[in-house]
């Protein structure tokens, strides 16, 4: 598949009298948006919109996803496929128009214990990527009748659908750069470098239910077994959040839609190594599904002729079982494996990193410890809800003081530690 990806450079995000891309600045029609957002779902109670932007003393929780407003302008399919009906065409190719450096958030009475804080300035604004981006945030309430599962689900929509209908805006815009991306099927693929290495990527999804979701082309993902995608895929948004793991390694669409490990792939592709392309796996509760999954990784690199693999998690504890299998049973095969991932290891360091561990696991990247506590100090403006810092992952009670400053692990900082490494740490020589 050939991907051509155009990137529009929003720097000015602003309310107008009607939704607008006029060069670089993008004017929201905040009347009708709050109206096209109502009409999604009639247990809606409550849309609120609010701008937020870098350097701002503005903070935003608990965030439920972050989107990239992308519109397809040729090729088959739509941005998330598989959600409405009649949108089940597989997408990945043609062309797609980005507004780049704008996002649209959701928030409001989210009922998961693992949504995050996104601070707009200040310490906190150093550890999430999004306090550089232009928010479009939406709150969004629902009827008191919805079980957590139905609130869910109408945020997680509220959040596609805004992010698509914004994106139409760039629809026939003038990119300011064009990308192209392509991997050819299988057999064409190993023969065109058959001089280099064939690397692929292991892409493993948090799946472990009670809101702990991925969705791939609107399919629930623990009741999928390993596939293989075309990268580019990824990139039309054949891949969406739907979980609330722990907000530093949560992985947001926006995220899924801009994967910087593929994009690292197809850096280098065709000069280091050849990227054959992805295997999505799941991530599993019983241990009779993480060996079936592992498996069919194993089995999928094998059929495709891997020589080496990048494994990435999402998520800590539980998971780490089979980021381990995963490794175990690629380097069995003889596929030499990278894992990605982070640690908690207690906020001393003190703890043990993961939860699993083999002596095969000997190449790890880490993308830091979520267990690190930071004092965040009070905001201006709040968007959303601060009564759930004491109960989110990372606080404890009383981590809410009554000045509105905040002392918390970074594990409550929205994408802190993000396991695609989509996010400010770096690691530096002690």
């Amino acid at each position: 598949m050939k991907l051509e990806v155009g990137n529009i450079h929003v720097e000015e995000l602003a309310f107008g009298n009607e939704s607008t891309l006029s060069g670089h600045r993008v004017e929201i029609d905040k009347g009708t948006l709050i109206n096209f957002i109502r009409e999604i779902d009639h247990r809606i109670t409550e849309v609120k919109l609010d701008i937020a932007l870098p350097g701002e003393k503005t903070r935003i929780m608990p965030v439920k996803d972050v989107v990239e407003p992308r519109v397809k302008v040729s090729g088959k399919g739509h941005i998330f496929p598989g959600r409405n009906a009649g949108e089940n065409d597989i997408v990945g190719e043609g062309r797609t128009h980005v507004l780049k450096g704008m996002t649209v958030m959701t928030t409001g009475k989210v009922v998961g214990f693992q949504e995050g804080i996104i601070d707009m300035s200040g310490t906190g604004a150093e550890y999430t990527p999004f306090s550089k981006t232009l928010n479009l945030v939406i709150t969004c309430e629902v009827d008191d009748t919805c079980n957590q599962y139905d609130h869910e689900q109408i945020l997680r929509t509220v959040g596609l659908e805004t992010a698509r209908e914004v994106g139409k805006l760039a629809k026939d815009a003038e990119a300011d750069e064009v990308n192209t991306y392509e991997t050819l099927p299988i057999l064409e693929q190993a023969a065109q470098y058959p001089d280099l290495p064939k690397v692929g990527y292991v892409y493993m999804l948090q799946s472990q239910g009670l809101l702990h979701d991925t969705y791939l082309y609107g399919v629930d993902v623990k009741a999928i077994v390993p596939t293989l995608l075309y990268p580019t895929e990824v990139m039309d948004g054949a891949i969406f959040s739907g979980n609330c793991v722990s907000a530093c390694d949560k992985n947001p669409s926006l995220v899924h839609q801009n994967s910087p490990i593929i994009h690292e792939l197809y850096k280098h592709h065709g000069t280091k190594y050849n990227f054959m392309g992805v295997i999505v796996t799941n991530e599993n509760v019983t241990l009779a599904d993480k060996e079936r999954s592992s498996n069919w990784v194993a089995k999928l690199a094998v059929q495709q002729g891997w020589d080496a693999a990048i494994v990435s998690e999402e998520g800590f504890g539980n998971p780490d079982a089979d980021l381990v299998m995963n490794c175990n049973k690629l380097e069995g095969a003889g596929i030499k494996t990278v894992l990605v991932t982070d640690e908690y290891a207690g906020n001393q360091g003190e703890s043990q990193s993961l939860a699993d561990s083999t002596p095969k696991g000997d190449a790890v990247v880490s993308n830091g410890n979520a267990n690190m506590i930071v004092e965040l100090p009070a905001m201006e403006r709040l968007i959303g809800h601060d009564t759930y810092v004491d109960m989110i992952a990372g606080g404890t009670e009383g981590s809410l003081r009554a000045d509105g400053s905040i002392s918390i692990e970074i594990q409550a900082i929205t994408g802190a530690t993000n396991e695609l490494g989509f996010h400010n740490l770096t690691a530096r020589q002690g």
